[in-house]
């Protein structure tokens, strides 16, 4: 019975990566967590346990470090692409590289100039492939974002069956934690400014959309997005649905206009989808 290798790729996930910039007495910091992740000519590797063409993770690691010293960080995105180049172009067997990216927020406190507190907002992300034919691809994304709307929401007109007990609801609390991640066109002159204008948009949409539905919120959240950035070209997004119910007050003595709720972790609907440009070009590997 033939057997054969099939794809494959290793690599060295979350490596913490914190870089001080010292700018005489005032400091900027930068906290990421880097994950790479190489593919190519291994087959030796795997099947004779022949190593000659492994790049160790441990130097994979050692090169985000080296590549923080040497280049700096700003944008994740750019710090991942020269991640993803160095190990293609440096490495004859290597032909793919993937790099993701997370960055945590931190504010200067402003006491001093060296002082920071954690922000507990979104987590800012990015996932880089490069291959050995020169095609890069960009994904940036957030993670976490919290939102909610206290009114403006509705859902009713759906499925009834044996097994249904949702009652339709014509104002109800909407949250939710936004998953987003958006696929650059091509060049993109500042990612800065990009994050700032997606994120922006998909604040915007989720508050000012009167909801039928999490759904139609979702992909007004993308199209907007879309609008205001011509350089992407499609959004993905997942909101997980946060529901808020009422309390019931009534043994209390007490009624409960829309005043009192409990927060339900779990179980919780789930929305996901991706809304794209019509003329979007080809996503390649973007997604993988």
């Amino acid at each position: 019975m033939p057997i054969t290798l099939g794809p494959n790729r290793y690599g060295k996930a979350e490596t913490r990566l914190v870089r001080v910039t010292r700018d005489g007495a005032t400091h900027h910091l930068k906290d990421l967590n880097v994950s790479t992740s190489l593919s190519g000519a291994m087959e030796p590797a795997h099947l004779t346990g022949d190593n000659s063409a492994v790049l160790p993770t441990d130097t994979q690691k050692n090169t985000v470090y080296a590549f923080a010293r040497k280049h700096g960080v700003d944008q994740i995105e750019d710090f991942a692409l020269l991640l993803a180049r160095h190990f293609v172009d440096s490495q004859p067997a290597i032909h793919h590289a993937r790099v993701e990216i997370e960055e945590y927020a931190w504010s200067r406190v402003p006491v001093t100039p060296h002082s920071f507190v954690r922000d507990g907002g979104e987590v800012r992300t990015c996932v880089v492939h490069h291959d050995r034919d020169g095609r890069s691809t960009v994904v940036s994304g957030l993670t976490d974002l919290v939102l909610l709307n206290t009114t403006g929401s509705e859902f009713h007109g759906f499925v009834v069956d044996e097994y249904t007990t949702l009652a339709p609801a014509a104002d109800r609390v909407l949250a939710t934690a936004v998953t987003a991640r958006w696929r650059h066109a091509g060049d993109t002159p500042s990612y800065a400014s990009s994050y700032a204008r997606v994120r922006r948009s998909l604040l915007e949409a989720f508050a000012g959309t009167h909801s039928l539905s999490l759904q139609q919120t979702l992909y007004a959240m993308g199209e907007r997005a879309l609008r205001a950035c011509e350089e992407i070209c499609e959004v993905r997004l997942a909101l997980p649905n946060r529901h808020h119910f009422l309390v019931d007050l009534r043994p209390f003595g007490l009624d409960n206009d829309g005043e009192v709720y409990h927060a339900a972790d779990r179980p919780y609907g789930l929305i996901e989808g991706a809304v794209l440009r019509d003329d979007a070009p080809d996503a390649a590997f973007a997604w993988e």
